[in-house]
């Protein structure tokens, strides 16, 4: 009662794939179904409504609007739901903005209270965008060691 040789001539005939065809399940239809080999029959079933086709699954647009409104509040966020590597969630780029800016601030301070010279400032800011310090650490760390600035917080 597997009815497979009905179920590929419907779905050929109705232009569906197989799983959406359904079969009447009832005992007292079992012999029209097996019995129908043509197309014909299997067309003489569909009108009689014992071959039906399933109307298609989709996926809910509420219950992603829903989970959206919670990961908009920072829900659904946490260690579990994440999956790959740090730079693939946030953005390098923005990452790298964030550093630079900071640094061009910081050589920006340090010129204009004349703690270097323009000279020293236009170096340090091509070292900087030249990716020379990972970050303002590391550019302190470059400043003292090279005795440019004797003491910096």
């Amino acid at each position: 009662m597997r009815y497979d040789r009905q179920r590929r001539l419907a779905a050929e005939i109705l232009g569906v794939g197989e799983s959406r065809i359904w079969i009447d399940p009832d005992p007292e239809y079992t012999e029209d179904i097996e019995g129908a080999i043509t197309r014909e029959d299997v067309w003489a079933l569909i009108k009689q409504g014992l071959i039906q086709v399933k109307p298609k699954k989709g996926n809910s647009h509420s219950g992603w609007l829903e989970r959206r409104r919670k990961r908009v509040r920072g829900h659904r966020r946490g260690y579990g739901k994440r999956k790959g590597v740090k730079t693939a969630r946030g953005d390098p780029k923005r990452d790298w903005i964030n550093r630079i800016r900071k640094m061009r601030r910081f050589l920006r301070y340090l010129r204009d209270k004349e703690i270097i010279d323009r000279r020293t400032y236009r170096r340090l800011y091509r070292l900087a965008k030249g990716g020379a310090f990972h970050n303002l650490t590391a550019l302190k760390r470059y400043l003292r060691e090279h005795k440019i600035v004797e003491s910096i917080k």
